[in-house]
């Protein structure tokens, strides 16, 4: 861990878990620096080995504030997180039963990426959504924002749906030789709407308060004693119990489409042996070192002792399931993932289509995706090694499980 302290700019340190700062972009730093202006921070700024540039705070960066919400330090994908599913069955199952559209893994990559929609595209009939349920019964907590009221009933339509961007459904092959299924998606369109609405609230409410915070440093916030501030918690909240459940659903409909074709072509089935759903884009009111403070978790999740996470890796390569060592110097959090090394525009520039689409077939990974010609900007070479973040991390998490990417459905 390095930590960065000039007490003639920054209010509090910042902590960054790495062993080189060279890997850090310049933009992220400046960003973290403006983070640690802040008045109202408890503690420091933490950054996950993982951080890289983001908007008005870097992801994979953590913050503790006091009575204080800020929108662009939670994201724009709020409730954004992963689903992870062990199954007992070998994974070597679906690379060695042929089917007629190739081999058993090829199949299931390419049903469920008929069956989910992914990307921009929604369900055509409404689907069952409790969260939505849920929230549709509370809207005296919501009425604070009518202007978000629409997205209530859109919600339904996209409930059960995938994300693009880094939103991946993948099979996996753990350390023994297990069938292991990951997902990674979020609010869908939800968390950028809500995030939009109070950032801009937040931003006339600082200029007129002469709040100090630049307006250029994109970290408007709201005091959550405020009406706003508790609107913002209410719809965040909604938010979050949306993506579980998006997720909860993606895994079953996946789950569905594994039995059956397990059946079809083995005249088999599994025993699902353990589950995992985390968000890694939120804000939660906690205790540390003394106070109860609103702990920013932006592209970082919950490491509490003995509590269980998900690392993915970028696509092709590894993802980690870790346990949680509760270290307070990151408010008991740790990495949500490899971290971008390069933009996606750069990414794109310097590797091609067939490079990548070579290196996932060199690498026995089925890609399902519906268009190719963005694939460079999701491959493995975009991101950094997730090993490295690992060992970057070693206090606190210890790794439980490494896995292996055989099939991915994309955005």
């Amino acid at each position: 861990m390095k930590i960065l302290f000039d007490k003639s700019f920054n209010r509090v340190p910042i902590k960054i878990w790495t062993e080189d700062l060279q890997v850090i972009e310049e933009s992220c730093l400046e960003q973290a620096r403006n983070l640690s202006q802040l008045p109202f921070l408890h503690k420091w700024v933490a950054l996950m080995p993982d951080t890289h540039t983001g908007m008005g705070m870097p992801i994979g960066g953590v913050i503790a504030a006091k009575n204080t919400i800020i929108p662009n330090a939670v994201g724009a994908d709020i409730g954004c997180g992963m689903i992870y599913v062990q199954t007992d069955m070998e994974a070597q199952v679906l690379r060695n039963i042929q089917t007629a559209q190739g081999t058993l893994l090829q199949g299931l990559v390419g049903e469920v990426l008929r069956n989910i929609p992914v990307g921009f595209n929604k369900y055509k009939t409404k689907q069952s959504a409790q969260s939505v349920d849920q929230a549709k019964g509370q809207l005296e907590a919501l009425g604070s924002a009518p202007e978000l009221m629409p997205i209530l009933e859109d919600s339904y339509y996209q409930m059960g749906t995938l994300g693009g961007g880094n939103h991946f459904i993948e099979f996996q092959e753990d350390d023994e030789g297990r069938l292991g299924i990951m997902i990674h998606s979020g609010s869908r369109h939800l968390g950028k709407k809500i995030g939009d609405v109070f950032h801009q609230r937040a931003r006339i409410h600082n200029q007129m308060w002469h709040s100090g915070v630049p307006d250029a440093f994109r970290l408007a916030f709201l005091p959550t004693d405020t009406a706003d501030g508790q609107g913002y918690l209410a719809w965040m909240q909604f938010a979050l119990a949306y993506a579980q459940e998006n997720r909860e659903c993606m895994m079953t409909r996946v789950l569905d489409i594994l039995k059956q074709q397990l059946e079809k072509h083995a005249g088999t089935t599994f025993s699902e042996l353990s589950r995992i759903n985390c968000h890694h884009n939120y804000a939660a009111l906690e205790h540390h070192y003394g106070e109860n403070v609103w702990v920013h978790r932006k592209g970082a999740i919950r490491a509490r002792a003995g509590e269980i996470g998900i690392v993915p890796g970028a696509m092709g390569s590894f993802s980690y399931l870790v346990e949680g060592k509760g270290n307070p110097e990151s408010f008991h959090s740790c990495s949500h993932g490899a971290g971008r090394q390069y933009s996606r525009s750069k990414a794109k520039a310097l590797y091609s289509v067939e490079s990548i689409m070579n290196d996932l077939k060199a690498g026995g990974v089925v890609l399902g995706k519906h268009n190719k010609l963005d694939v460079a900007d999701e491959s493995r070479f975009a991101y950094k090694n997730i090993d490295t973040v690992i060992q970057n991390e070693l206090d606190l998490i210890t790794p439980i499980k490494k896995l292996k990417t055989m099939g991915v459905i994309k955005g």
